[in-house]
């Protein structure tokens, strides 16, 4: 069976909303899934499993969670090689150009630790709150299983 980690950045809950309907998707499609808090995760977690998923959020102009900062700066430490990832989270369209910017940092760090991007990254503004914001979580969940189970 496939294994999936998804760590997740929050003060709103939002990003905590959005690793969960990955979470969810990712089960439903045959996955083993585990979810942690940024904070409380080890990138040298995601060398244990096929599918690593980062959901950050952004705030201000374009800043990284502050509790993700070493979680980010220790990516660099990890080989990734032969994982697949996506980066998934939200952000504020008010910060117009910076709207999301932590989810292409993180991909950037994830495909210099060696992995593969399995999914296109995906921004939410705000709160997953709409049936497209959903429908966009799931077909992003989707397109990861189908890269990690291919």
């Amino acid at each position: 069976m496939a294994t999936a980690k998804i760590v997740f950045a929050t003060i709103t809950g939002n990003n905590e909303d959005i690793a969960d309907i990955i979470a969810q998707a990712l089960e439903e499609k045959g996955l083993s899934v585990s979810v942690e808090e940024i904070s409380q995760a080890d990138p040298a977690d995601f060398e244990d499993v096929d599918l690593c998923v980062v959901c950050p959020y952004t705030y201000d102009e374009g800043s990284l969670p502050d509790e993700g900062l070493d979680f980010y700066e220790e990516l660099a430490e990890v080989d990734l090689s032969g994982k697949v990832f996506g980066v998934a989270g939200s952000g504020d369209t008010f910060y117009g150009e910076y709207f999301g910017v932590a989810v292409d940092k993180f991909a950037t760090a994830l495909e210099a630790a060696g992995a593969t991007k399995g999914a296109p990254n995906l921004k939410i503004n705000l709160a997953p709150d709409s049936e497209e914001d959903i429908q966009a979580l799931d077909d992003f969940a989707a397109t990861l299983a189908q890269a990690v189970i291919a």
